[in-house]
């Protein structure tokens, strides 16, 4: 049965918060008062102004409780039913206009229920507003509800006094389980919740983020939802404790309830039609359109939801799009791209610059046993048409994984590879290396068009788009051993000998790979622990893509001492040699898409656990401090690397050696910048792709010619300039 509850017409507007909640010689409005600021500028209505009210069909409880401005027009105000202390602020002879809507300044035709006003507002044909404070020159168009709870949260993971736990809102990440939820807060970045839904062991860390997130909301009862300036809400359906920023455009939702959607005049969010939008955190400038549903979710700044996308549980990334497909429990990290309505994301840490292909199924592999388990994969994540993976499965960054059903759980850890299933040798296929050999100008491009994209202007994490960082390279540097070892096994079985131990095999698999590649792409090479099967995992074409990934470290290396010496112009040899002396590998993670070493993460937790961070915002302090000794600590570790690669020592960092791996260096950039070029030359002179055009010239038309190609332009640019660098750097320290 419903319960409707009857109550005296007198009480309507009033009594906002219980009385067993109201702190001592405190009124309900007390609250509203601190939010507003401004209710020292409002009087009491003159007889002449309620004479006015009156004859244009107004209706008030008690006229004594309307309160206005000076500049106040009771002109203007037609229609409309007030309940509770309303106060109206200057209201003048003139119309509003917003994308070709024009409408009168003033209040018609609406019910208001203990609301304030700033200047110069719109509002028309609002069936129910109550317990809302609207800025100046907002307009409210065509309205059906429009309320705020005195419990209400505006979608953070706090409750209220006198709830009770059950009511704290939980969002459920990278999990299906809820093990690893963490609450939402407005301003949660990536790499909090990443930090949150990791280390689910260490309880005090625990306890410490929740917290965190206590402390940065009051508990008290009273607060009234807020419509900043110039915002514009039109033929809205349901919007119900929801606070939102100023210039926010919000056109023919159909329910918003427990939202915060932030927005501002340089980063402005909007909401479109159809869209269904529940318990969440909407960052600055966000679009969502199109039949949007949306529930327990954060979206980071800039990202955005359409046609019909569904969002649950989860957590979106900045600069990241979701188009028509479903998503559910999973932790996005920055540059998502997913535009399918038949691609599906399920339990997954997704760490960035990743896109998911139409047909794509990550997870959902439900069975008598329990929920998903996880997906973990790096940045650059890229599963192509149709691939379906099971949970739990792990992946370097920048795995492109082919078309095909993946029936066991995978963990790959070979970056820039490719992946796929031969069923019709029942084999899995690994190809490292892919992206360096065949699709060279997809892997620039995207990481130049990241940097591009990236439209935060409060950059508060520092978040990495080049392929070569140190996330990257400390798994290359981990599977060139992986390889060396695979090949020397695989030498072992080919001449009928006893397999001898992992660094004997490592050894020769080095020396094979190194001097004798011919042999090598004749062997049949492996990789084991890569599939929870017993079916085999080959390795394809390492005597190939070997070379080109110890390049890819060497070139990580020289392009940072060559981004150090453009910024230190004065830098001599010898302070060279003095980063090499303090320059040490380690492993690194992604916490959002910042990367950190992590031996800072640890002590980072440290001082979390130990209360020396004592909020989200000195949390966020930190990523800025970090985000700013980032070029500096790269570097040391692009020279470690270098050094470890040629196994030389800090005393061998010599000039020879420095010029030797310079000249590697501008080889290698020949090699990259040429394959930029010829992996999009492809889609040239492929006749399959050339045959939908009549001519020539058509196809120059529709796709532009090659050579205008403005990537690639320059790129060709880049080399050049490259090449001038290194030439300069070597006469000027006689290398």
């Amino acid at each position: 049965m419903n319960r409707i509850e009857k109550r005296p017409l007198t009480e309507l507007g009033y009594n906002f918060v219980d009385a067993a909640y109201l702190p001592k010689g405190k009124d309900e409005y007390y609250l509203r008062d601190q939010q507003w600021g401004r209710q020292g500028v409002y009087r009491k209505l003159t007889a002449q102004e309620l004479e006015i009210l009156v004859r244009n069909d107004n209706t008030s409880d008690d006229w004594n409780n309307i309160m206005v401005s000076n500049e106040f027009n009771p002109q203007l105000v037609q229609h409309c039913h007030f309940y509770g202390m309303v106060r109206i602020g200057k209201l003048e002879p003139y119309f509003l206009e917003f994308r070709n809507l024009r409408l009168a300044v003033g209040l018609y035709n609406s019910t208001i229920t203990s609301c304030d006003f700033g200047d110069n507002v719109v509002v028309h044909n609002v069936n129910f507003l109550s317990h809302y404070i609207i800025g100046n020159e907002v307009i409210l168009f065509n309205v059906n509800e429009m309320e705020t709870t005195d419990f209400a949260k505006f979608g953070n993971g706090i409750i209220k006094d006198g709830e009770s736990e059950e009511r704290r809102l939980w969002m459920e990440l990278c999990n299906e389980n809820g093990g690893r939820k963490i609450l939402p807060f407005d301003g949660m970045l990536p790499g909090d919740a990443y930090l949150w839904t990791r280390n689910r062991d260490d309880q005090q860390l625990m306890d410490q983020f929740r917290i965190l997130t206590e402390k940065q909301f009051d508990k008290r009862r009273g607060y009234y939802g807020m419509v900043g300036d110039r915002t514009v809400i039109k033929n809205c359906k349901i919007i119900k404790d929801v606070t939102i920023g100023s210039d926010a455009y919000l056109k023919g939702a159909n329910k918003l309830k427990n939202l915060t959607i932030n927005s501002r005049p340089d980063e402005t969010s909007q909401i479109g039609e159809g869209c269904e939008l529940v318990n969440g955190i909407i960052g600055y400038g966000c679009r969502i359109f199109y039949g949007v549903k949306a529930v327990r979710f954060v979206m980071a700044s800039h990202s955005q939801l359409k046609y019909g996308a569904r969002l649950i549980n989860s957590y979106l990334g900045n600069n990241a799009t979701i188009s028509c497909c479903e998503v559910l429990n999973s932790l996005i990290f920055p540059a998502h791209e997913q535009h399918h309505n038949n691609s599906f994301l399920c339990a997954a840490l997704v760490m960035g610059q990743s896109n998911m292909a139409a047909g794509a199924t990550i997870g959902s592999n439900h069975n008598s046993r329990g929920a998903d388990g996880e997906i973990i994969a790096g940045r650059g994540f890229w599963p192509g048409l149709c691939v379906s993976l099971k949970h739990n499965s792990r992946f370097a960054t920048f795995t492109l994984i082919a078309k095909g059903n993946y029936m066991n759980e995978l963990d790959i850890p070979y970056p820039f590879s490719l992946v796929m299933n031969d069923e019709h040798d029942n084999t899995l296929k690994i190809m490292p290396g892919y992206w360096f050999l065949y699709n060279m100008y997809a892997l620039a491009r995207n990481a130049w068009k990241y940097i591009d994209r990236d439209k935060r202007s409060n950059k508060i994490q520092y978040i990495e788009y080049d392929y070569m960082a140190p996330d990257s390279m400390e798994e290359l540097l981990h599977a060139l051993p992986l390889i060396e070892q695979a090949v020397g096994e695989a030498w072992y079985l080919q001449e009928k000998q006893e397999v001898p131990g992992a660094k004997t095999c490592i050894k020769k698999g080095q020396e094979l790979l190194l001097h004798d590649p011919a042999t090598v792409a004749k062997m049949n090479i492996y990789a084991s622990k890569v599939e929870n099967s017993n079916r085999k995992a080959a390795l394809l074409k390492v005597h190939r893509s070997y070379p080109v990934l110890r390049e890819i470290v060497n070139l990580y290396g020289v392009r940072n001492i060559l981004a150090y010496l453009a910024k230190q112009p004065d830098a001599t040899f010898a302070q060279l040699q003095s980063l090499a002396k303090t320059a040490k590998r380690g492993p690194w993670q992604n916490v959002g898409g910042q990367l950190m070493r992590e031996a800072t993460v640890e002590d980072l937790k440290n001082r979390i656990r130990k209360g020396k961070i004592g909020s989200w915002l000195q949390l966020h302090d930190v990523y800025k401090q970090e985000g700013a000794v980032y070029e500096s600590e790269k570097l040391q570790h692009a020279i470690a690397c270098m050094m470890h690669l040629h196994g030389v020592s800090a005393d061998g960092f010599t000039p020879a050696f420095l010029k030797q791996c310079m000249e590697q260096s501008v080889y290698t950039m020949g090699n990259l910048t040429e394959g930029i070029y010829r992996s999009r030359e492809k889609d040239y002179t492929n006749p399959f792709r050339k045959m939908t055009y009549s001519s020539q010239e058509e196809m120059d038309v529709v796709i532009g010619k090659l050579e205008d190609n403005g990537f690639i332009r320059q790129t060709i640019a880049g080399l050049k300039t490259y090449k001038k660098t290194v030439k300069e750097v070597s006469k000027k320290w006689a290398l």
